[in-house]
Formats: structure tokens, C-alpha cells, sequence
């Protein structure tokens, strides 16, 4: 069975993907998220005025996603909400792999994000195969 073939490891699949995504994904996004998208090959206007919706949706999305990575770590580091945690970000990950296909089938992305199709659904492997059948904490 593919689910939670690797639970005994969940904690530190947690750890480690709260690291890479937080210094990989989430302090950029949040700090500067027009930097962030120009690496992700987005256009950004040139002119300030035509990137304010921009950078607070950035900035929102960069907030959430720091508070998601408390979560990950808290859970990484008690084992208190690891299912839970897990089973959240396998959500976010199947709902990114359909809003990712969307823009490819849009053409309304960059080549980055149609690629990271299968970066999402590795994710949505791994989180499965991560994922513990109960709690070891909350049982």
C-alpha cells in the first residue's frame, strides 16, 4: 500500500519540507514577491502603479504561507498535527495541480509554472506516502 509506506518518517519529511519551502518559496514571496515572479519567468509591469494588486496578493499569499510553515514546524518538531498537516498541504498540492494545469490549458503562464505540474503532483506522492494512518500523538 502506497499510503503512508513511509509514515514512520512523516516528522522529518515535515522538517525538511518546511526548510526548503520556507527559505525556497515563502520568505521571497513574502518579502518580495515581484522578484519572485520575475524568477518564475512572470511579466511585471514596469510601471509601480500597475503592480500594487500585485504585491498585495503577493504579500497575502507570502503571509499565509509563513503561518503554514509555523504549522509545519510545530507539527515537525512535537508530532502533535501531523496528519493533519499533511493531509492540508496534500489538498493545497491537488488543488495547485489543478490551477497550474488550468493556466497551461489557458496559455496564461509561464513555462515555469506549466513545469511545476509534476513538481506538485510528486508532492501529492510523497505526502501520501508520508502520511500516517493516525496521529502518533493525538491517536
Amino acid at each position: 500500500m502506497m499510503i503512508g509506506m513511509w509514515a514512520d518518517n512523516a516528522q522529518t519529511y515535515l522538517l525538511v519540507l518546511t526548510v526548503v519551502t520556507f527559505f525556497a518559496f515563502t520568505l521571497l514571496l513574502f518579502l518580495k514577491p515581484l522578484l519572485w515572479a520575475k524568477l518564475l519567468l512572470w511579466h511585471v509591469p514596469e510601471a509601480p502603479r500597475d503592480t500594487h494588486l500585485a504585491l498585495y496578493f503577493g504579500r497575502c499569499l507570502g503571509a499565509f504561507a509563513v503561518v503554514t510553515n509555523v504549522f509545519f514546524l510545530q507539527a515537525a518538531l512535537t508530532g502533535v498535527g501531523v496528519v493533519l498537516m499533511l493531509q492540508f498541504f496534500t489538498v493545497f498540492c491537488v488543488l495547485m495541480v489543478i490551477v497550474h494545469i488550468w493556466g497551461a490549458v489557458e496559455k496564461t503562464q509561464p513555462i515555469t509554472e506549466t513545469l511545476e505540474i509534476g513538481f506538485w503532483a510528486l508532492l501529492v506522492f510523497l505526502n501520501l506516502a508520508f502520511m500516517p494512518m493516525a496521529d502518533p500523538v493525538a491517536g
